[in-house]
C-alpha cells in the first residue's frame, strides 16, 4: 500500500533554518546598576525595540535560533544567557490498596499471629490503604544547551519525575522545590515557557505533516506574526526535524498508510516546539522506534537543546550512539537516585563502587543490569544510593557546580531570550507587572476558526464516516415511509401516526450515538493541547458545535423529505418546515447529549451502553407508552427530563392542530373495539340507539373526534408546538454547557 499524499501548492522554501533576527540582544537598553528594572519594564523595552525593527509595530519580527547565528557576526553580544532548572528533595507518594485478609481483621487472630499479621497502619495510612513512595528525595539540575536523560527500569519513577518537573502533579502532593535560575516557577509561567511531549503520538490521522505543524503554529504563535512568517517557521521546523520528504504525507492510522514511526514521533515533538520553548520535557521519545529512528529523534533533540533550550527526557535503554548525544544522566531505582552526572563519569563511578565497567560494553546497559541485579538482592540498591550521595558530596566539595549567570535574574534571562527570538508565543508588549507573557497566543475567535478548519479538514478526508451516518438515516426513513405509507384519517390511522412519531423521534436520538467516539478519540489530543494553553476550552466547545451543525442540517433534511410526504402527514409546506425544524432540534439535542457523555465517560463501549439505556428511558417516559396523567407521581419528574417528550409532543401538535379535521366519524366509533367486527347495519342501529339515548342526532357522517380531542386524550396540552421546539433546542445548549464544565473539571491532566 502506498502512502497517501495530499497535493498542494509547493511552499516557498525559507532561505534559513529559522527566522531572521530583526533585533539582537545588543538592542536592549542597558539597565542601570540600581534600581534593577522590573520584568514588565524589560518587556516594554523589548516591545519598543521590536516596533522600531518592524517599522510600525504591527508584526513580531522573525528570528534565528542559536543554531543559525553566525558566530563571526560582531553585532552579537558574546555573553551567554544560561538557564538552570534545579530540583531539590522531590518526594511524592500515593496511596494504594492494602491486601487485607479476614484473619488480619480479627483482633484475636492479629494478636495470635503477631508479626505475621498485617502491619498496623502508620500515620497517614489506614487499615485498607498504604503509602507507596514513587519519588524519594530526588535532586539534580538541567541546563540549557544540554540534554538530561532520566534512566531506569520500568516502575523506577522516570515518568513521575518528569511529571513533577513539568508541574503535572497536583499541589500538596509533591514535596520539594523546582526552580529556574534559583527562582520558583509559577504554574502559569511554566505553561508558556515549556512544552511536554507525551509518550504516545497524539495526532490527527488524516492531516499531513505540514498541515499538522501549521495548525500548531496557528495555535501557539501570536497573531501579530503574518501568515507567511508562520509558514516560514513551519518550513524551517520541517527541515530541522528532517521531515522534508514526508511533508505532504498524511500522519495515518491503522486504516490509512502514513508516515513511519520515527517520523510520527518527530512530528509530535514538532507540534510542541513550534513556539520555541525554553524548557522541553519528553516522556520516552524513543520508545517503540528502531535504533536509527531513535538516534535521529535524539539528534533532533540535541539541536533543539543547542538552540538554547533545556531538554529533559526519559529513556529506557539508550544505544551507544544515543549515549554520545546525552549530556547528563540521572539513574533511578524505585524512586531513588543511584547516579547523577555525565556519561563520561560512569566508568569512574562504578569502578569506585567496586563494579568496573568492562571495555567495549555499553555503559548504560551495564549500569541498568547492575541496578536490576541489586534490586533483586536482599539489601536492594541501598548501598548504591548511599554511595551516590557520598560521590555527589565529594563532587560538590571539589568543584563549584553553581553556574555563572552574569547577574541575570530569571525575569531578565527570559526577557532577553525573548528578544533573541526564543519563546515566539511569548512575544508581547504587555507591560502589566503581573503578566510576563500572554496566557493564550490568540483571541478566541481565531482559535475557533483554526479549530473548525482543522476539524473540517480531517473529516473531509474520511467521508465514509458521514456517509455511513447518512445511509443509516436514509434507510431508517425509507423503512418508516414504506411501513406507514399514506396513513388515512381513521382511528387506526391515528394509532399508526402515534407509533410512527414515537419511533421517528427516538430514532433521531439513537442515530446521534455515533458522535460518542469523536471526542473520545480526540480527548488526549485535547488534553495535550490545552495543558499548555494552545487554545481555550470554550473555543473548542464552540467550534465543536459549529462544525457539527452542517451535517445535522443535511441529515434532518434527508429524514424529513423521506418520511413527511410518504407517510401523508398534515400541514402542507408550513407543516413540513416545522417537521424539519423539530427533527433538526432533535438531532441537535441528541448530539449535544452524546457529546456531553463523551466528556464524562472514558471508554467507548461503556458510553454506548449508557447512551442506549438512557435513551430507552427517555422513550419510556415520553408519553407514548403511558400518558402523562397516568404516570405515577414519583416518576413524573423523569417525564419532564425526557428528551423525547418535547419533539414527540411537538410533532403531535403539528399533525393534530387543525380543529376542523375529523378522525372519527359515525360508526368509526366502534373501531378498535369488539363491536368493530359486526355488520355495518348493526353498527347503524347501535348508533341510532345511542343517539336516542343521548338525545342528539348522530349519523354516519357526524364527526365524533377531532385533532384537538386526540391531543387531550394523549395529555399534550401544557406546551405549544413552538414551545416544544425551543425547549428541545435549549436542551442542546444545556448539554453543550455541561460538556464545557466536564472539560474544565476532567482535563486537568495532573496526578493527585
Amino acid at each position: 500500500m502506498s502512502r497517501i499524499v495530499v497535493p498542494s501548492l509547493p511552499p516557498a522554501r525559507p532561505s534559513r533554518l529559522f527566522f531572521s533576527n530583526a533585533m539582537e540582544l545588543h538592542d536592549l537598553p542597558r539597565a542601570a546598576p540600581a534600581p534593577s528594572p522590573t520584568l514588565a519594564q524589560l518587556l516594554k523595552r523589548v516591545g519598543d525595540a521590536r516596533k522600531e525593527a518592524t517599522g510600525d509595530g504591527g508584526e513580531t519580527p522573525v528570528h534565528h535560533s542559536a543554531l543559525d547565528v553566525d558566530p563571526s557576526d560582531a553585532s552579537l553580544e558574546p555573553r551567554s544567557l544560561p538557564f538552570v532548572l534545579q530540583f531539590n528533595n522531590l518526594t511524592y507518594s500515593v496511596k494504594v490498596r492494602r491486601k487485607v485478609t479476614l484473619s488480619s481483621l480479627l483482633p484475636r487472630s492479629r494478636s495470635r499471629l503477631g508479626s505475621a499479621a498485617v502491619e498496623d497502619p502508620v500515620a497517614g495510612e489506614s487499615l485498607f490503604t498504604r503509602s507507596k513512595v514513587l519519588l524519594n528525595d530526588i535532586s539534580g539540575e538541567a541546563r540549557d544547551g544540554e540534554i538530561l536523560a532520566v534512566l531506569g527500569a520500568s516502575g523506577s519513577g522516570k515518568s513521575t519525575l518528569v511529571d513533577a518537573l513539568a508541574n503535572r502533579i497536583a499541589k500538596g502532593s509533591l514535596k520539594g522545590s523546582v526552580t529556574l535560575n534559583g527562582e520558583a516557577l509559577e504554574s502559569r509561567l511554566l505553561k508558556v515557557i515549556s512544552a511536554y511531549v507525551m509518550q504516545d503520538d497524539l495526532l490527527f490521522p488524516m492531516l499531513t505533516v505540514e498541515e499538522t505543524l501549521m495548525f500548531a503554529a496557528e495555535f501557539r504563535l501570536p497573531r501579530t506574526l503574518s501568515k507567511s512568517k508562520k509558514r516560514m517557521r513551519v518550513q524551517a521546523l520541517i527541515d530541522q526535524l528532517g521531515l522534508r520528504n514526508a511533508a505532504k504525507t498524511v500522519i495515518g492510522d491503522e486504516g490509512h498508510r502514513g508516515v513511519s514511526g520515527g517520523e510520527r514521533r518527530r512530528v509530535s515533538i514538532g507540534t510542541d516546539i513550534i513556539h520555541d520553548p525554553i524548557i522541553l520535557f519528553l516522556d520516552e521519545p524513543t520508545s517503540g522506534l528502531d535504533s536509527t529512528s531513535a538516534y535521529m529523534v535524539v539528534k533532533v533533540l540535541q539541536r533543539i537543546a543547542q538552540s538554547g533550550s533545556i531538554v529533559v527526557m526519559t529513556v529506557h535503554q539508550p544505544s551507544y550512539r544515543i549515549l554520545g548525544l546525552l549530556d547528563r544522566l540521572l539513574f533511578l531505582s524505585r524512586g531513588q537516585t543511584v547516579y547523577s552526572g555525565s556519561p563520561s563519569s560512569l566508568p569512574l563511578f562504578f569502578s569506585e563502587f567496586g563494579h568496573p565497567i568492562p571495555e567495549n560494553e555499553n555503559r548504560t546497559e551495564f549500569a541498568l543490569d547492575l541496578i536490576r541485579e541489586l534490586e533483586g538482592s536482599p539489601g536492594g540498591t541501598k548501598s548504591l544510593v548511599e554511595f551516590n550521595k557520598s560521590w555527589q558530596s565529594m563532587k560538590q566539595a571539589t568543584g563549584n557546580s553553581e553556574p555563572d549567570r552574569n547577574g541575570l535574574s530569571l525575569k531578565e534571562a527570559i526577557s532577553a531570550s525573548i528578544s533573541r527570538g526564543k519563546l515566539v508565543s511569548g512575544a508581547t508588549n504587555d507591560v502589566s507587572p503581573t503578566s510576563m507573557v500572554p496566557t493564550f497566543a490568540n483571541p478566541f475567535w481565531i482559535e475557533m476558526a483554526v479549530l473548525s478548519k482543522r476539524s473540517v479538514t480531517n473529516s473531509r478526508r474520511m467521508p465514509e464516516l458521514f456517509g455511513i451516518r447518512l445511509g443509516a438515516v436514509l434507510i431508517t426513513g425509507f423503512i418508516l415511509a414504506t411501513m406507514f405509507w399514506q396513513l388515512d384519517n381513521s382511528p387506526k390511522g391515528v394509532q399508526e401516526r402515534l407509533g410512527f412519531f414515537a419511533f421517528a423521534m427516538s430514532t433521531t436520538f439513537y442515530t446521534c450515538a455515533d458522535a460518542l467516539p469523536v471526542f473520545l478519540q480526540e480527548r488526549y489530543i485535547f488534553m495535550r493541547e490545552t495543558a499548555y494553553n494552545a487554545y481555550r476550552r470554550s473555543s473548542y466547545v464552540l467550534s465543536h458545535s459549529l462544525t457539527a451543525l452542517p451535517s445535522l442540517v443535511f441529515l434532518s433534511l434527508a429524514f424529513s423529505a423521506t418520511t413527511f410526504f410518504a407517510v401523508g402527514l398534515d400541514g402542507g409546506l408550513s407543516g413540513f418546515l416545522f417537521y424539519f425544524f423539530i427533527i433538526l432540534a432533535s438531532f441537535w439535542a441528541g448530539s449535544s447529549f452524546v457529546t456531553f457523555l463523551s466528556g464524562v465517560v472514558p471508554h467507548v463501549m461503556l458510553g454506548y451502553t449508557i447512551v442506549v439505556a438512557i435513551l430507552a428511558y427517555f422513550l419510556l417516559f415520553s408519553g407514548f407508552f403511558i400518558n402523562r396523567d397516568r404516570i405515577p407521581p414519583y416518576w413524573i419528574w423523569f417525564h419532564y427530563l425526557s428528551l423525547v417528550k418535547y419533539p414527540y409532543e411537538g410533532v403531535l401538535q403539528n399533525e393534530f392542530q387543525d380543529p376542523a379535521k375529523c378522525f372519527v366519524k359515525g360508526v368509526q366509533i366502534f373501531d378498535n373495539t369488539p363491536l368493530g367486527a359486526v355488520p355495518e347495519t348493526v353498527k347503524l342501529r347501535l348508533l341510532q340507539s345511542i343517539s336516542s339515548t343521548l338525545g342528539m342526532n348522530i349519523t354516519a357522517s357526524t364527526c365524533l373526534t377531532t385533532g384537538t380531542d386526540i391531543l387531550q386524550q394523549q395529555g399534550v396540552t401544557d406546551l405549544s408546538k413552538w414551545s416544544c421546539l425551543w425547549v428541545t433546542v435549549a436542551w442542546g445548549f444545556l448539554f453543550r454547557i455541561l460538556f464545557y464544565i466536564s472539560l474544565l473539571l476532567g482535563s486537568k491532566n495532573k496526578r493527585r
